[in-house]
């Protein structure tokens, strides 16, 4: 199991920004991801930086640590010009970087171009010709598409990754088409758990939704040919009826990602604290977690 964290982009950079990225590797993170947003939820009146920016300055405060979106979403980018974003921070980072991605929510920013907000299918419909194409520009020197939402001419990305054939994708995935996705173009799968149980479910039957998820993870892996157990799978805290739960206490910690960790999860993340918000936690704990809690967990 791995233990990571997500830094939400709410400070500038000279005052704590860089310190958070900082304190995440020498806490020993596996990996620091941020979120993929224009503005999100509570935090949409106060601060709020991009994630490509924030990663490739953190890219150069950092020397060990893995980094990566959590997650990226079609709802205000292209795969064109993410693409060679994407390059870009893999070469700064000298291959550190991790991209997490789903189909993206409605609200918060969903329609900061103008767009009036999509359906579901829409939004499954845009991100099964987005994360093909991507991978295309990933991997490929050159790439001509024409699609009925994303387009590219002659796109070049020379000279690709540094990670090869490219960086890895974390496809953030329930629905059959999304899993499909996940299956074929990831290198591990992400989920949040069952958003229908968060405000009154309980944690056992959290552990019921997510164990089907995996389920059925691995059906649409058997249905290429591809082994489920090739992919990490990652959740992401904060969004089961435990909500800061895994957080109270380094007990708490270890019977949460124990619990976790017996369905088959390679890595659990943890927001970082953010007093008076909805990841409020104590930061001592938090601390002790990072440095004790996979050992503890292993015991």
């Amino acid at each position: 199991m791995r233990l990571s964290t997500v830094i939400l982009p709410i400070r500038r950079w000279s005052q704590g920004g860089r310190d958070a990225w900082q304190r995440a590797e020498q806490l020993g993170f596996h990996t620091a991801y941020t979120y993929d947003h224009l503005s999100w939820r509570a935090f949409r009146d106060g601060p709020w930086f991009g994630a490509v920016p924030t990663l490739t300055a953190a890219a150069g405060a950092t020397s060990r640590m893995r980094l990566g979106t959590l997650v990226t979403s079609p709802n205000f980018r292209h795969p064109v010009t993410l693409a060679k974003d994407l390059i870009t921070l893999d070469d700064v980072s000298g291959g550190r970087v991790t991209l997490g991605i789903g189909a993206g929510g409605n609200g918060f920013d969903a329609t900061a171009l103008g767009q009036e907000p999509w359906t579901p299918r829409e939004r499954a419909d845009r991100f099964g010709e987005f994360l093909p194409l991507l991978d295309r520009l990933l991997t490929e020197p050159a790439v001509t598409h024409t699609g009925k939402h994303y387009s590219a001419d002659e796109a070049r990305n020379i000279p690709g990754c540094v990670q090869r054939p490219r960086l890895p994708f974390a496809v953030a995935a329930t629905g059959p088409r999304g899993l499909k996705l996940a299956a074929r173009y990831g290198q591990a799968w992400v989920t949040t758990g069952d958003p229908k149980l968060f405000e009154s479910g309980t944690p056992a039957e959290s552990l019921e939704a997510i164990r089907g998820q995996i389920t059925k993870l691995g059906a649409a892996c058997a249905e290429i040919g591809r082994d489920a157990a090739e992919l990490d799978k990652i959740l992401l805290t904060g969004f089961t009826p435990e909500r800061s739960g895994p957080l109270e206490s380094l007990d708490a910690f270890v019977d949460f990602a124990g619990r976790h960790f017996a369905l088959g999860f390679t890595e659990i993340v943890l927001h970082a604290p953010i007093p008076d918000s909805d990841f409020a936690a104590d930061e001592k704990v938090f601390e002790q977690i990072a440095t004790e809690g996979l050992a503890q967990l292993a015991s």
